[in-house]
């Protein structure tokens, strides 16, 4: 088994203990973050959910006293690897919660384990609205975002606009089926048409021309892009590298963040629409967030995965300290429930709640790239378009289908 990245982290983080060590001492409630620190969504997740992560921890602590650690995890995007850590984790190195999980076949095969045990996940990564729909789990928390909310701000927008034809490029596994899924069923329903698609191996494509004539050859007005951070940035430039927007033709970028924005350049990236639920400046707290945690970040952007672990780790340490540690510790389930019951407040999303099937109900704002003329620095890449507010960005309850949620 692939040993973590723990050792390669310690120096940053007095919270963090290198591999393969026993249990926490000294009672300390112990948290994983099992994310994808080598791969496709590294940039996107990685070291800046471990450093959301960390700076949850270290506030709360410093609050209240309570002694938390924050190990991190490298699945691979394989979910056998992911499975294999947390079972170790959950087995032999007393972690109690798994924090992020980007790629939603991962997050699926974790939850169910997660279950088993009656441990915790707490989804800041996952994307897939399986999560809290036909494969939800009573201990399973998704909270920054899924592709429903996604689909809806960024597919509603293009359509509105007059992009009403599309063709979708899909990474082949949950997540990708599910960006494709939702935002077809949006397009359709304001009229528009979905032409064709082409689903491709994940993670194991770079070159992405073969997929990019196809949906040439489909004369849609849109490509959708079902992906996300490597793959997403490769499309984006193979598709200006075959004048594909010179003659007219529009990117859906389904998931697209701030760090994608800045990986591209603003030359290349300006005008594109992206719907995120959180922006560094999207207002006083989020700036505030950020400077807190820009130390962590060692010269990076602060994104939303990273906004999103320090949300959810932030909420789960307050359902523990309510429930009690040897209560938390003896019922993941029990520190769930009390997730939903208690209202979150954080200062990179707001205030706001936790809903009956896992969902956190989070408002979607969408963003467009801005010109280099309208940047003021680095980090500043995004105007705020619109806003959709939390309880519509959210696919509504009754249509989920989670087994243990009466509607």
């Amino acid at each position: 088994m692939p040993l973590h990245r723990r050792d390669v982290l310690l120096a940053g983080s007095g919270l963090a203990l290198a591999g393969g060590r026993a249990r926490a001492q000294g009672g300390a409630l112990r948290l994983g973050v099992l994310t994808d620190m080598s791969g496709p969504y590294r940039d996107l997740t990685g070291p800046g959910s471990f450093a959301g992560a960390r700076q949850a921890a270290e506030e709360f602590s410093a609050a209240t006293g309570m002694a938390v650690e924050v190990i991190v995890g490298d699945h691979q995007n394989k979910p056998d690897v992911g499975a294999n850590i947390a079972r170790q984790w959950f087995d032999r190195e007393g972690v109690e919660a798994i924090v992020d999980l980007p790629n939603s076949a991962v997050a699926l095969a974790v939850s169910g384990i997660a279950r088993e045990k009656n441990k915790v996940v707490l989804g800041s990564g996952v994307g897939s609205t399986v999560f809290t729909g036909a494969q939800c789990s009573p201990n399973s928390i998704q909270f920054t975002y899924d592709t429903y909310m996604l689909a809806k701000g960024t597919g509603d927008a293009l359509v509105k606009q007059g992009a009403d034809s599309w063709f979708f490029i899909t990474a082949d596994y949950a997540f990708g089926h599910a960006l494709q899924a939702d935002t077809s069923r949006f397009v359709e329903a304001a009229g528009g048409k979905v032409l064709g698609a082409a689903r491709y191996p994940f993670p194991a494509t770079t070159d992405f021309s073969s997929f990019l004539l196809q949906a040439q050859s489909s004369r849609a007005k849109v490509i959708g892009l079902a992906n996300a951070g490597a793959d997403l940035i490769n499309c984006i430039k193979q598709a200006r590298e075959f004048g594909l927007l010179r003659s007219g033709v529009k990117l859906a970028c389904l998931l697209m963040t701030v760090v994608d924005s800045i990986a591209l350049g603003l030359p290349e990236a300006q005008g594109l629409l992206m719907t995120e639920s959180f922006y560094w400046d999207l207002n006083d707290r989020t700036r505030a967030f950020a400077e807190r945690v820009k130390g962590k970040r060692q010269g990076a952007v602060v994104h939303a995965s990273c906004a999103g672990c320090y949300g959810v780790t932030l909420h789960y340490l307050k359902a523990v300290k309510d429930l009690g540690l040897e209560r938390a510790r003896a019922s993941g389930l029990e520190v769930v429930n009390r997730m939903k019951a208690m209202p979150t407040d954080d200062d990179a999303f707001g205030p706001g709640r936790i809903r009956e099937d896992g969902r956190k109900l989070t408002p979607g704002y969408l963003f467009q790239v801005k010109s280099p003329a309208e940047s003021r620095g680095p980090f500043d890449v995004h105007k705020l378009v619109a806003t959709t507010p939390a309880e519509e960005a959210a696919r509504p309850l009754a249509e989920g289908g989670c087994p243990f949620v009466r509607t």
